[in-house]
């Protein structure tokens, strides 16, 4: 009897990948027990498929990455940026032979919490909700319990890559590891692309050590990033960036922290969508009612209802109870 894909790829795991990866076969198991009937795809395999598939996922296609109610149709969106650690981490995992299945899971939802209108949202909330918001808690809450009833009901290695995938993070596996730094190579320069792009920057503006270490276009820098990961990674039991080219990547950040994140233009809508949020928050808290049925009591339920909006539908919410209406309506 010839064996199952399945059975085929958990072998080829345990033939090919480092001794360090996690490997399919091997899973801590999910969040709940469930009956295990799939020939075809791993566990991690049906995580990722699970999180596709999800309405938070598609969600991030409406989600700000940098600049709110951008004008044009080539900046990056929550899931563009999604999509581009996904890539990036993909051709880590596989090059250094830990776990794509289980990378790409962990990279495809390491946002899907995430609030509108990117950082600014993240801000309101963190300002508002008891304890503080930290995205990365509410893509965990999102895969474990909003998302359809019972939640993804996700492998273990995949929910502590979405909860540890940031710089304080202390992830269980290196997959999680390649995820965090294919999340900063990823939005360091695309978030350079798409500031260029808007021409709140100029080229020659760019810190000229990193950008002469790195490579002038968008492809170079983040070839060379890849290969110092590879290189400082490649035959050992870590997920790490050569230093030079750590330093490099960290100076081009505090950059756009600068130039694009605090102190540019169009930043200013910022402070409009964040009194958005703000009072869309605040009006939901005092009148839970307006809520979803199965929403979650109390402040929780506001915190994941104002967290899983797109920038569009917190707009339309926000006229719909904040902006006179005409009267008498138009007949």
């Amino acid at each position: 009897m010839n064996p199952t894909p399945r059975a085929f790829t958990e072998e080829r795991e345990q033939r090919d990948l480092q001794p360090w990866a996690a490997h399919s076969a091997q899973s801590a198991g999910r969040q709940r027990p469930e009956a295990d009937t799939d020939s075809v795809r791993t566990a991690f395999q049906r995580d990722r498929d699970r999180i596709i598939h999800a309405k938070a996922f598609r969600r991030l296609k409406d989600k700000t990455q940098v600049f709110i109610a951008a004008e044009g149709d080539h900046y990056r969106t929550r899931l563009t940026h999604t999509l581009e650690v996904a890539q990036i981490a993909r051709t880590l995992a596989r090059a250094l032979r830990l776990n794509e299945d289980l990378t790409e899971a962990i990279a495809l939802a390491h946002d899907i919490g995430h609030t509108p209108f990117g950082h600014a949202g993240e801000r309101v909330l963190d300002e508002l909700v008891p304890g503080g918001f930290r995205h990365y808690e509410q893509s965990l809450r999102v895969c474990d319990m909003l998302e359809r009833p019972g939640g993804l009901n996700l492998t273990q290695e995949v929910r502590d890559g979405i909860v540890s995938h940031t710089a304080s993070g202390r992830p269980g596996t290196l997959e999680a590891r390649v995820v965090h730094l294919a999340d900063r190579i990823a939005y360091v320069n695309h978030d350079i692309d798409d500031a260029l792009r808007a021409q709140i920057i100029q080229a020659d503006e760019l810190p000229k050590g990193p950008i002469r270490l790195l490579g002038n276009r968008h492809s170079q820098r983040i070839h060379h990033l890849v290969l110092a990961v590879i290189s400082e990674s490649e035959g050992q039991d870590k997920a790490a960036m050569r230093p030079e080219e750590a330093q490099a990547l960290e100076e081009l950040r505090q950059f756009l922290f600068q130039r694009v994140y605090f102190g540019s233009p169009p930043k200013v809508e910022e402070k409009k969508a964040e009194g958005i949020l703000r009072q869309l928050y605040l009006h939901y808290r005092e009148n839970p009612e307006l809520l979803p049925a199965q929403s979650a009591p109390g402040e929780e339920g506001v915190r994941d209802y104002c967290a899983g909006m797109t920038d569009h539908f917190a707009i339309s919410q926000y006229a719909r109870f904040f902006l006179p209406r005409p009267w008498p309506p138009e007949e």
